[in-house]
C-alpha cells in the first residue's frame, strides 16, 4: 500500500543524446510555447542499486538514491510504455540509510533474496529550460545533462561521460512531445541508450538480458518456441503488476489476475510440449495465487455492481441503510482478500513460485513433441480446448434452473476462458483464424462472467438483506434488487445461444483440423 512519505507520478519523457558543440535548439517556437525560461545549472549525484544480475535494469527499473536538485530523494521509475514510466518518489534518510521499505516492498518480485548494492554512479551537470505557455503555466521541461558515470563490474569499473537532452511532458500534450522531438533532432540529437543507466552499464547489461533469457529462440517456428516466447510475455506482466498490487492501484488486481490466468492456461494447453513435475507445479501454485486475487477481485466487482444498481433505483424505492450496508460489505471483504494477497505476495512460497517460473521460461523442459512446427502442432492443442469447452457448454445447457445449471455455467466459463487464450498463444503461428477465434471465445466467456456476477451478487444480496432484517432494517429493496440480477441472469441465458451458434460456427474452427 502507498504510504504518506511517497509521492507518486507518470513521467513522459524522451532523451535523446547530442554531441558538446551542438546549441541548443530554439525552444519558444514550439507549439503552444511562448516563454521559455531557463533554471541555474544545478550538479545531480545518484547512485543506482541493482542485484549482481541486474534483474531491475533488465526489466527496465531504475532505483536509485539521488542528491543535489529539486527531487532529491530516493526515485524507483517502473515502465508504462516506451516513453512512459511511474516515478515513486520518497523523501532521504541518513546518507547510510537502507532502501525505504515502500520501495523494497515494490521491487520485491524481482529482487527476492538477492542482495542489493551499488551497480553505477551518475553524475550530472543539468540545465532546465522551463516551457510555459500564455498563462504561465509549465507545459513541459527541457534538460541538457553533461553525464559522467562509473560502473563497478567484474573486477573493472566501467567509466563513461555523454551529453544528452531530455524533454519531459508536465502540462502540454504529446503533440508537443513529438514537436520538441522533430526539433532536437533537426538540431543534430540522436538516439541513444533507452536510460542514463543503460548506458553506464553497457556491454554488462546486454549480457544479463542474455542471460536472464531474452535472447531468441533456437528454432521461433517450433511448438516449443511459440510456447516459450507467450510464457516469458505472461510472466512479465505478473512481475508488472505485482508492484501495483502491492500498491493497490486501480485495476491491479484485475490485470495481475488476468496474467496468473492466462499463463495457467498456457501450461494446460501446452502440458504435452514439456516434460516432468516443474510446468505442473508452477500451475498449481499459479492457481493458489489467482484465487486469492479472484477473491479480492469479486468484492470489487461486487462493490461497483451495488453503486450501479442502486444509481438507478428511484428514490423512494430505496428503503434502510442499503447503499451503507452493501457498500461496507463489500469494502470489507476487499480489504480482507486483498490483505490476504498481500501477505502471500510477500511469502517465501509466492517468491519460490516465481523462481520456478523463471527457470521454466529460461529453460522449458520441452519434450520431443515441442520440436514440431508451430503451424500445424499447435492448432490440435486449441482443438482439445475447443472439445472441452463444447462439452460444458453442452452440459449447462441440458441443466434444469437452479444452483447446478449455475455452477455448470460457470465451468463452461472456465472452459471459455481457456479456449480464448489458447487462441491467443497461438496467434503468433496460426494468424487471423486464431485471433478471430480467439475473440468469439472472449465474447462467451464475457457473457458468462456477467452471469457469475450475477449470481455472486444475488449471494450477497440474500446475506446482507438477512442481517439488515435482523437489525430490524427494512428488507424490501434488497429483494427488489435480487430480483432484478435474476431477471438480468435470465436476459443473459436467452442470448447464449444465439452466441454459441456464432461461436461454434464450423468456419470458425477450420483452422484446428
Amino acid at each position: 500500500m502507498a504510504t504518506h512519505r511517497e509521492t507518486t507520478h507518470r513521467e513522459i519523457e524522451i532523451k535523446r543524446e547530442v554531441s558538446a558543440e551542438v546549441a541548443m535548439p530554439e525552444l519558444s517556437g514550439l507549439p503552444g510555447v511562448t516563454a521559455v525560461e531557463t533554471l541555474e545549472a544545478v550538479a545531480l549525484e545518484a547512485v543506482y542499486l541493482d542485484t549482481p544480475d541486474l534483474r531491475l535494469a533488465t526489466a527496465g527499473l531504475t532505483l536509485r538514491r539521488r542528491t543535489g536538485g529539486p527531487d532529491a530523494g530516493w526515485h524507483l521509475k517502473l515502465p508504462v510504455a516506451a516513453d512512459e514510466r511511474t516515478e515513486i518518489q520518497v523523501p532521504l534518510g541518513p546518507d547510510d540509510e537502507p532502501v525505504p521499505r515502500e520501495l523494497a516492498a515494490a521491487v520485491r518480485a524481482r529482487v527476492r533474496a538477492a542482495p542489493l548494492a551499488e551497480v553505477a554512479v551518475l553524475r550530472t551537470r543539468r540545465t532546465v529550460h522551463l516551457l510555459r505557455d500564455a498563462d504561465g503555466r509549465v507545459l513541459a521541461e527541457v534538460a541538457d545533462d553533461v553525464v559522467t558515470s562509473r560502473a563497478p563490474g567484474d573486477g573493472e569499473v566501467r567509466l563513461d561521460a555523454w551529453r544528452e537532452w531530455e524533454v519531459e511532458l508536465a502540462g502540454g500534450d504529446r503533440a508537443l512531445l513529438a514537436a520538441a522531438l522533430t526539433l532536437v533532432e533537426a538540431a543534430g540529437a540522436t538516439a541513444g541508450s533507452p536510460s542514463k543507466l543503460a548506458r553506464a552499464l553497457g556491454p554488462r547489461l546486454v549480457a544479463a538480458r542474455r542471460d536472464a533469457g531474452y535472447a531468441a529462440p533456437t528454432d521461433p517456428r517450433s511448438a516449443g518456441a511459440v510456447l516459450t516466447a507467450y510464457l516469458r510475455g505472461r510472466r512479465d506482466e505478473l512481475l508488472a503488476q505485482d508492484p501495483r498490487v502491492r500498491r493497490d492501484e486501480p485495476d491491479s488486481v484485475h490485470q495481475m489476475r488476468v496474467a496468473t490466468r492466462r499463463l495457467r492456461s498456457a501450461l494446460a494447453t501446452g502440458r504435452t510440449l514439456l516434460a516432468g513435475e516443474p510446468a505442473a507445479q508452477v500451475r498449481a501454485e499459479l492457481s493458489w495465487v489467482a484465487g486469492l486475487l479472484g477473491a479480492a477481485r469479486d468484492a470489487e466487482v461486487g462493490r461497483a455492481r451495488f453503486a450501479e444498481l442502486l444509481a438507478q433505483e428511484p428514490a423512494e424505492l430505496v428503503l434502510g441503510p442499503v447503499a451503507e450496508r452493501l457498500d461496507a460489505d463489500r469494502a470489507d471483504a476487499y480489504a480482507g482478500a486483498l490483505g490476504a494477497v498481500h501477505a502471500a505476495l510477500d511469502s517465501d512460497r509466492y517468491l519460490g513460485l516465481l523462481d520456478a517460473l523463471d527457470a521454466l521460461v529460461a529453460e522449458p523442459p520441452l519434450t520431443k513433441a515441442a520440436r514440431a512446427r508451430a503451424s500445424t502442432a499447435l492448432p490440435r492443442l486449441v482443438r482439445r480446448d475447443w472439445n472441452r469447452l463444447a462439452r460444458a457448454f453442452r452440459a449447462a445447457s441440458l441443466a434444469g434452473p437452479g444452483p447446478d445449471r449455475e455452477h455448470l455455467l460457470h465451468e463452461a466459463r472456465k472452459a471459455a476462458k481457456r479456449a480464448r487464450h489458447a487462441g491467443e498463444l497461438v496467434a503468433p503461428s496460426a494468424g487471423k483464424p486464431a485471433l478471430r477465434f480467439a475473440r468469439a471465445t472472449k465474447k462467451l466467456a464475457d457473457l458468462l462472467g456477467l452471469h457469475h456476477d450475477s449470481v455472486e451478487v444475488r449471494s450477497v444480496l440474500r446475506r446482507v438483506g438477512e442481517q439488515a432484517d435482523l437489525a430490524g432494517e427494512p428488507t424490501f429493496t434488497y429483494g427488489r434488487l435480487h430480483a432484478l440480477e435474476q431477471a438480468r441472469a435470465e436476459g443473459i441465458e436467452e442470448r447464449l445461444p444465439a452466441l454459441w451458434d456464432t461461436v461454434s460456427a464450423r468456419r470458425r474452427r477450420r483452422w484446428l483440423g
